[in-house]
């Protein structure tokens, strides 16, 4: 009796019901319901530069465990990481870090920018003139082309997928190396051609041509074209639009320091600063919907930075009252080579001064009868190689949520500056065999640092990965610059400290694997597995 009585009443409901469960959506937020106006592209594009943002905080610690662990600038710290330092057993088929970042290229970046390039050419009617439709074009293709460079520096060849698909897919086929960045040349010279010098209304984190020249010339040198890369990096060099910093600047220009560290101080990324030397720059907001990844934000103290809570002063008492130092867990431990060796020849080399450099700890727990003495020499292994080391202070920055145990900061991150413009154009020049012209531009990087200016003679490959070491640390992806040159696994065997690391290596790690998932998932179609794996 209950039974029937349950089907009774739920017939009664659904019979009286039948006209309310007939919805009509009053919105629709497919694409083609946004992509119809110049304001619709316009949000659209914010998702896209959202999107590029998470590249450095997806997965709290894959950017950093792809591009600096395991390197010869970065070694896997402390015995709980243990998985990031040998490459035999880390860098498979099904290892967490490289699914995440294939997905987020695939998913996240370009088919967003497929379908913005998609229907900003078929929707030729919406737009008041061509320079406004190809502006938009331009911001999609750069980051179609930068997604795909990163790709071609991490996997090799992988699929070219330049359309959106309306209906599964399952037949990709890998396009080699040369034809992907023979098409992100291409999407990088149209954007060069149509995105404007200076962002409009100077929003802070906006695509400009400065952008696009930049990647250029890096795809230009990957593809062995030294003179256009010289050409395209000479354009932006001499534009005006942007220039090496050599006074003091920001919110802390009165104060001490030096004009190297302003580059990365707290609220210094952005041209409205006074940095005219940032020409990408990644934005972040502390507690505003939409400023960063609601759980990672900028996790750059929290994977570069040492476990600093760890220590204790020689009575056991807690070394630190976690404050703006933040809560760094040990991710990345600096090898010798980038803390100790490139600054031997040069210690009073800016970039190596107090204020760019955490040489010293101090006790900061009023508990400690050690109170505000400095921290002595560790010698315990995990100590040394995880919970206190040396870092670079551009990590620095004001705790994310105002939560100094979080490591993470909603700091601002510079993706592309001038210096490191400065130094692909040496790289172009000491390919053409002109290394005075090569030694000029790694001078006046040198000179800012207040570093010896050098000679023709010292120009090499090496050298600039050094110079690059000094000024670039932290900032550019190492891993993907070494292996654009050839370099990874020469010089992981060299500098990285870890035996098991430098041991493990071999030729074919010089690209990830394809991830398995993705091999599996393409059943119409065979995509090879990378040689090694």
């Amino acid at each position: 009796m209950k039974r029937i009585l349950i089907i009774i009443i739920t017939g009664i409901v659904l019979w009286g019901c039948e006209d309310d469960l007939k919805e009509v959506p009053l919105s629709n937020l497919s694409a083609e319901q946004i992509l119809v106006s110049p304001n619709g592209f316009r949000t659209y594009l914010t998702g896209l530069y959202a999107a590029s943002r998470e590249e450095m905080s997806m997965g709290d610690n894959t950017y950093f465990a792809l591009n600096f662990a395991s390197t010869d600038i970065g070694a896997d710290a402390g015995i709980e990481y243990i998985g990031l330092r040998n490459y035999l057993t880390t860098y498979t088929p099904t290892n967490n870090n490289l699914n995440t970042l294939w997905n987020w290229a695939y998913t996240a970046m370009i088919v967003r920018a497929n379908t913005l390039i998609h229907y900003g050419e078929l929707r030729s009617d919406v737009w008041a003139t061509e320079k406004e439709r190809n502006q938009v074009l331009a911001e999609a293709r750069f980051f179609r082309a930068y997604t795909y460079n990163l790709l071609v520096n991490s996997f090799g060849g992988v699929p070219l997928v330049d359309q959106i698909n309306t209906s599964p897919k399952n037949d990709y086929t890998k396009s080699s190396k040369e034809e992907v960045l023979n098409f992100v040349k291409s999407d990088l010279e149209f954007a060069v051609q149509w995105l404007p010098a200076v962002s409009e209304g100077n929003l802070d984190g906006k695509l400009t041509r400065g952008a696009a020249q930049h990647l250029l010339t890096e795809v230009y040198l990957s593809l062995g074209d030294a003179q256009n890369a010289v050409r395209i990096s000479s354009e932006l060099i001499s534009s005006g639009d942007y220039k090496i910093m050599t006074s003091r600047f920001g919110s802390k220009a009165t104060q001490a320091g030096d004009v190297f560290a302003d580059l990365f101080l707290d609220g210094n990324q952005n041209r409205a600063s006074g940095n005219n030397e940032s020409i990408l720059v990644w934005q972040f907001e502390n507690n505003v919907q939409g400023g960063g990844s609601s759980l990672n934000g900028n996790v750059q103290i929290r994977n570069w930075a040492p476990f600093l809570s760890k220590i204790t002063d020689p009575d056991g008492v807690a070394m630190l009252v976690v404050d703006t130092l933040g809560r760094g867990v040990g991710r990345v431990r600096g090898t010798n080579y980038f803390l100790y060796d490139i600054w031997k020849e040069n210690p009073n080399d800016m970039r190596n001064s107090s204020y760019n450099m955490r040489r010293k700890f101090y006790y900061n727990n009023p508990r400690s009868k050690y109170f505000k003495q400095q921290v002595e020499p560790k010698v315990i292994y995990d100590d040394t190689m995880r919970n206190i080391y040396p870092y670079s202070r551009k990590i620095d920055g004001m705790p994310w949520a105002n939560n100094p145990t979080s490591g993470r900061t909603a700091k601002d991150v510079v993706v592309f500056r001038l210096a490191e413009t400065y130094l692909l154009r040496a790289e172009a020049y000491f390919k053409l065999g002109r290394t005075d012209l090569a030694a000029e531009d790694i001078n006046v990087i040198r000179k800012r640092a207040n570093a010896p200016v050098i000679s023709a003679g010292k120009v090499s490959i090496d050298f600039i990965l050094e110079e690059r070491a000094r000024e670039l640390t932290v900032e550019e992806p190492r891993r993907r610059i070494l292996v654009r040159l050839g370099k990874l696994v020469e010089r992981v065997k060299k500098y990285n400290l870890l035996e098991e690391t430098r041991n493990s290596i071999q030729e074919y790690h010089q690209y990830f694997p394809i991830p398995q998932s993705v091999i599996d998932a393409n059943y119409g179609r065979v995509i090879e597995q990378n040689p090694g794996y």
